[in-house]
């Protein structure tokens, strides 16, 4: 209890002084006004400088606010000054230094790269109305219905996860192993996965998670689990700068050779693409691995501005990935918005929340923190934004998504990777770049799905199976249609297999024909007393009570909706099926298709009929008169012609 108290007063001290220094800050002159005659916005910017993606961003944000400033086409003389923070890959600072952001009176904050932090400090954009351009946060549950300030300048991993699923289905994989770091990132991102393969009739058979900076130790421990399950095809979901542990260990355990599927989201583009030339020993640990990486299109602006990064002196890293582009971007999207803003005759002003004000006798000083009063204004402009950046068209849908976002689909293999085509949200899979697809009418059907052939881990062309039977694993439960009728179908047996019948033959000499053994087992489903319900027998197929059913189950569009069927070995179209018997041909045959009982009754009906006729004719009718037996025998011909027909009307 003691160690808490210690620990929430540290706590408390650690951001008051921090507190104070915002004010100190403040009044060196670092809040938004005029200075030397020029008019100054503050513009806050945080990330972690020494990683991955904050090696390529900084110097992009450095390079777009000179560049806005410099430009005399925008903003009307009106400076941007940017002050960054350094996060250092930690939630608690990158909370605090949201709040030192607020003591300058910041009209935006570019970032942060983490979407844990974007989270926490999305609250306090939403009470201050101060907008949050992030350029890498891409959990796809920062909702904008829950986050209304919050707007993502790169492309969200909702469909990053959906063009994975789309590249698992292209290879015809249904069951799949997720590896993630264990945080708001992580989680929400495989959660969308297991949602996208889902419509893919695809599953998640196992999560394996780590947490962050998790040891060696931890990630054997994990994969070694993983290296058991029955699933061969991996897909790895975590931070940059831990991501390559994990294919270390992999090499190490045997995981990246024949057999095996790793398929990683665009962290691992993002290293790739931030050396000028990739290690041996690094490309000896991806190959046959397939990533993404966002996908932007070729133009004069991204050549020069990529150009120009390269030639930039102190830079921590000799290439940039794409991030930087979208860092670049959102420095652009702000100052067109505030070009746009002061166009419209809007000020810049802040206020006092009058719900700090009875925090002012705390020490922590938060009636620091202040209104952005034109916040909602300003937030209104960003998402009406439209515009060509480096990485494409800029502007964002109904639910501040970036439009028509899209991935490069790439293998790595020898020093470097290939591209084995694109993914966008208008036409799925294709070795055509998305513009081209742009001007023609979408279509994400199947057979339009293409890619260029993969080498997989080990050197092959061959697609490999992607499961296998676990050491330790169970046979496959099959359910047969245990019934009364129709027995040589399918019954059951005394046997070893225990089941029998044309269906059991044909399943048996399947499994023959496969290279590998698969080991199975029976399951009388019924009774044997009546028959079994089949719409309930592929339910329970359906809901994983069982891994198959074998039998003569018919196939349904109900029934195919939630299982798949081979392709059907018996095809009976539309037949009459009656019993066969032996019987004696006779004279009397003829008779056969009645009975006597329905013969005595037509014949009743037959001397009905005549007798009725000879009633309303032989008062007029000559033919229908005579002596009595005459007439009789005109009643009895009538009614024997009327069988035939032979009477004349």
């Amino acid at each position: 209890m003691k160690v808490h108290v210690h620990m929430k007063r540290a706590l408390v001290f650690l951001i008051y002084y921090m507190f104070v220094a915002v004010e100190v800050i403040g009044n060196r002159g670092n809040s938004s006004g005029v200075f030397d005659g020029t008019r100054v916005i503050n513009v806050g910017a945080f990330f972690a400088y020494n990683s991955t993606i904050g090696r390529s961003v900084g110097p992009a944000l450095l390079a777009a606010i000179e560049d806005v400033n410099s430009d005399t086409t925008i903003l009307n003389g009106t400076k941007l000054n940017l002050i960054l923070q350094d996060t250092n890959c930690s939630g608690f600072l990158g909370t605090v230094e949201a709040m030192q952001f607020m003591g300058n009176d910041v009209v935006a904050i570019l970032g942060p790269q983490s979407s844990g932090i974007a989270h926490t400090i999305s609250y306090l954009m939403n009470e201050l109305h101060v907008p949050l351009l992030s350029f890498a946060a891409t959990d796809p549950t920062l909702s904008p219905l829950q986050f209304p300030y919050f707007l993502r300048t790169t492309i969200s991993d909702h469909f990053q996860m959906h063009a994975i699923a789309d590249v698992i289905a292209y290879f015809g994989y249904r069951e799949v192993v997720a590896i993630y770091v264990d945080d708001d990132y992580g989680r929400n991102g495989v959660s969308i996965l297991g949602d996208a393969l889902a419509k893919k009739q695809a599953k998640i058979s196992c999560k394996a998670a780590f947490t962050p900076g998790a040891s060696r130790s931890d990630i054997d421990t994990l994969l070694v689990g993983a290296n058991q399950l029955e699933s061969r095809v991996f897909v790895v979901h975590v931070n940059p700068d831990s991501g390559l542990n994990i294919f270390s260990v992999a090499k190490r355990l045997g995981m990246m050779t024949n057999g095996y599927v790793w398929i990683a989201t665009n962290w691992l583009s993002s290293i790739l693409d931030s050396s000028d030339k990739v290690k041996q020993e690094t490309t000896d640990l991806l190959q046959g691995v397939i990533t993404l990486r966002h996908h932007t299109p070729d133009s004069n602006l991204k050549t020069r501005f990529i150009s120009r990064l390269g030639s930039m002196k102190d830079k921590e890293t000799p290439k940039f990935n794409s991030y930087a582009l979208y860092a670049y971007d959102s420095v652009w999207l702000l100052a067109r918005a505030l070009d746009e803003f002061f166009n419209d005759g809007g000020t810049i002003s802040f206020s006092d929340d009058s719900r700090l004000l009875s925090t002012n006798e705390s020490s922590i000083h938060l009636t620091s923190l202040r209104v952005f009063n034109q916040g909602q204004k300003l937030l209104q402009i960003l998402t009406d934004m439209n515009f060509s950046g480096v990485t494409g068209q800029i502007n964002f849908d109904s639910e501040k998504n970036l439009f028509r976002p899209a991935f490069d689909v790439l293998n790595i293999g020898g020093t470097g990777s290939r591209r084995l085509g694109y993914w966008s949200n208008y036409s799925g899979l294709s070795i055509v770049s998305p513009e081209t697809l742009y001007t023609k009418p979408p279509n994400t059907s199947i057979a339009s799905q293409h890619l260029y052939s993969v080498i997989w881990p080990g050197q092959t062309t061959k697609r490999p199976r992607g499961w296998v039977f676990p050491n330790s694993g169970k046979p496959l439960q099959i359910a047969v249609p245990y019934r009364v009728t129709f027995p040589a179908f399918v019954s059951k047996d005394k046997g070893p297999l225990g089941a029998k019948g044309y269906c059991i033959d044909v399943f048996e000499a399947a499994i023959t024909l496969l290279p590998y053994p698969v080991p199975h087992q029976y399951i009388l489903y019924g009774d044997g007393k009546r028959n079994p319900s089949f719409d309930s027998l592929v339910n329970a197929v359906a809901h994983n009570k069982y891994d198959a059913a074998v039998g003569d189950v018919t196939i349904t569009t109900n029934r195919t909706r939630v299982v798949d069927f081979t392709q059907p070995y018996i095809g009976s179209g539309l037949v009459v099926v009656a019993t066969v018997k032996e019987t004696k041909s006779s004279a009397w045959a003829f008779l056969k298709p009645f009975t006597w009982q329905m013969w005595g009754v037509t014949g009743i009906l037959f001397l009905f009929v005549g007798a009725v006729v000879w009633i309303l004719e032989h008062r007029m009718n000559p033919d229908f008169r005579g002596p009595p037996s005459q007439q009789l025998v005109t009643v009895f011909w009538f009614s024997f012609s009327t069988m035939f027909f032979s009477h004349s009307m």
